[in-house]
């Protein structure tokens, strides 16, 4: 355990404060001038935010994060007892479905249920991660059951990673209270980020979100359906994309085709689902069309050469292009189906840390075909005489497969 926090108190304490939502949010709040401290049972983490390392790579972050410590208004800490020292804890957690794809309902309440000991009357509790529908209802009975009298808030994360430095203050605040009480109190919070503050009902907000990351599954999921029917016919999606989309502003948010992956579109996909007792076809299709992805491109190479003698060279195993977050990334799914189909399967990615990788230099030199999975900015200008095959539309080649 670290070195608990012996100031008298704090604005916020971001419980689940080092990982790739809360740390953002903590640096954030400090650097507008709040007192910050960052809960986490992460002790690796911890010990990198509070000598001044990011755990992770967020565009932005490294600056405000070695002022506000420098400053002495933010420090991370595995000592549960710091929520109490914090007029406002804001919950981030991991909210996953399991191997069935249902929601786990208990991540929020167990991450409250090990420090609950230690909070107090009088406190706001910002539920900061996706939930399933009803769980800030289950917040305020859990914490109510314990005989807390607190305001509880739901505001929901909205950036995306890599963007949260410049998104946060940006981008509008969702907040939502079941008490005009609790309701003031996080917009007042939030309004330390940004002057844009869009006040819901607590269940409203939760399903404002969910709105949002399933809206943009099956943005993705429609893009490369229309991939796969323009590709079975011998035509270049990204040409008719072009015309689809060339000042015609009705359109101009079709996305290219790509792996949809990480931790949240899935996820927050079938946790709309659930709730909606799984009748969800739409839904549903769309995770069939993006996880089926990877099966579809390797059937297409399947066309075009012969796996079984050839060495294929994987590039980028990132989740998303420019990220080091391998989380629930396709580009392994498309590893392990290779690995059945071709001779041999080499992967690379400059950002994610991983000893089985190897550096792209080898990779190009020993791989007889190559595959782009991470859109990383990095293959853009990718000089090679080896097939390569790129859906994303990276190297401006075309994503005809």
């Amino acid at each position: 355990m670290t070195e608990a926090m012996h100031a008298p108190g704090v604005d916020v304490c971001v419980v689940g404060g080092c990982g790739r939502v809360g740390l953002p949010l903590g640096i954030a709040l400090a650097a507008r001038g709040l007192s910050v401290v960052l809960y986490d049972i992460d002790e690796t983490a911890v010990a990198r935010v509070n000598s001044g390392a990011m755990p992770f790579t967020e565009h932005g972050a490294d600056e405000p994060l070695a002022e506000a410590l420098s400053a002495g208004r933010l420090r991370a800490t595995t000592d549960p007892t710091s929520v109490g020292l914090a007029e406002a804890l804001v919950v981030v957690v991991g909210t996953p479905v399991d191997e069935h794809l249902n929601p786990d309902l208990g991540a929020v309440p167990r991450a409250i249920e090990r420090c609950v000991e230690h909070m107090r009357d009088g406190q706001l509790v910002v539920l900061r991660s996706t939930v399933y529908p009803g769980v800030t209802a289950l917040t305020e009975k859990l914490l109510t059951s314990r005989g807390l009298a607190v305001d509880v808030a739901f505001c929901p994360e909205r950036i995306a990673e890599g963007k949260a430095m410049t998104e946060l203050f940006t981008l509008p605040q969702i907040v939502a209270a079941r008490t005009p009480q609790a309701l003031d109190r996080a917009e007042k919070l939030f309004r330390h980020l940004t002057e844009s503050i869009v006040r819901l009902e607590p269940e409203e907000a939760e399903l404002a979100k969910l709105f949002t990351n399933t809206w943009r599954y099956l943005k993705f999921a429609a893009a490369n359906q229309f991939w796969m029917m323009a590709n079975d016919f011998g035509l270049d999606f990204e040409r008719i994309r072009h015309a689809v989309t060339f000042d015609y502003p009705r359109a101009d948010d079709l996305p290219m085709p790509g792996f949809a992956a990480g931790p949240c579109l899935l996820k927050d996909t079938m946790q709309l689902a659930a709730f909606n007792r799984n009748n969800f076809v739409l839904g549903h299709s769309a995770m069939l069309i993006n996880e089926g992805l990877p099966l579809y491109l390797v059937s297409r190479l399947e066309d075009r050469f012969d796996l079984s003698d050839l060495t294929v060279g994987i590039l980028g195993m990132a989740f998303k292009g420019g990220s080091d977050d391998p989380r629930d990334s396709l580009a392994y799914k498309l590893r392990k189906i290779l690995t059945l189909k071709a001779r041999e399967t080499l992967c690379t990615d400059p950002y994610v840390a991983d000893d089985r990788f190897l550096p792209l230099e080898d990779v190009l030199k020993r791989a007889d075909l190559l595959v782009i999975a991470s859109p990383h900015p990095d293959y853009a200008g990718l000089q090679t005489d080896k097939p390569l095959i790129d859906m994303w539309g990276l190297t401006g080649q075309g994503v005809l497969v």
